[in-house]
């Protein structure tokens, strides 16, 4: 087994145990949520099946795909979603790993109209502006296109109506992501329901991105 292939099936037992994880998490449901890897040096990723139990995949049932859309290895059918890893990746050439979610607080927020805000540290400095993408139904191109025009710039991106979309450099990077989105939103909904969330003050905010990135 040459280098090459150990290291790729080492990114398909990170996307198993990224959505075991999510999955545990609370953050989807049993066949909800999908998540992929880029493979370095290729047009092609790694993403997981349709309608299956996301709690317990095995490298097995993963699909690998071309940044084209052409199924080019594996048995299963392919999540719906692949239109939108497709336009993320081509707009992204920096990011190596997509997980999406179905955060119920994060999305609770944004369907009354709530934005994520600097109320904590997570969410001032690791996270940073976190845009919402109009609703388009899932699996489509139309939500592709609307995923790629916001998701420049940002590491955080939150589907109207639907989830929420971290990414990331690696799968670690990606799976961070989504979970502090849940973390900073379930402590500025407690602080909604008990009065009004203190922000960071916004000259600590720059500063703070500074030093978060040298630690």
């Amino acid at each position: 087994m040459n280098e090459e292939h150990i290291v790729e099936e080492e990114i398909k037992v990170d996307i198993c145990r990224t959505m075991a994880t999510i999955y545990r998490r609370g953050l989807i449901s049993a066949t909800g949520g999908n998540v992929s890897a880029r493979i370095l040096g290729t047009n092609e990723f790694w993403i997981t099946p349709h309608a299956i139990f996301k709690g317990e995949l095995l490298t097995s049932d993963l699909v690998r795909i071309s940044l084209e859309g052409n199924i080019l290895e594996g048995s299963k059918k392919p999540s719906i979603e692949v239109p939108m890893h497709r336009a993320i990746y081509k707009k992204r050439p920096d990011v190596n790993a997509i997980v999406h979610a179905h955060n119920p607080v994060t999305l609770g927020l944004a369907l009354i109209g709530i934005e994520i805000q600097p109320v904590t540290v997570e969410a001032a400095f690791a996270l940073g502006k976190v845009p919402v993408a109009n609703f388009a139904l899932p699996g489509t191109d139309e939500l592709g296109n609307a995923v790629a025009e916001h998701i420049v710039g940002v590491k955080a991106l939150i589907l109207q109506n639907h989830g929420v979309v971290g990414v990331g450099s690696n799968l670690m990077e990606a799976e961070a992501i989504v979970e502090k989105l849940e973390e900073v939103s379930t402590a500025q909904w407690v602080a909604c329901g008990l009065g009004k969330p203190l922000r960071i003050p916004r000259k600590y905010i720059e500063r703070g991105k500074k030093l978060y990135q040298a630690s």
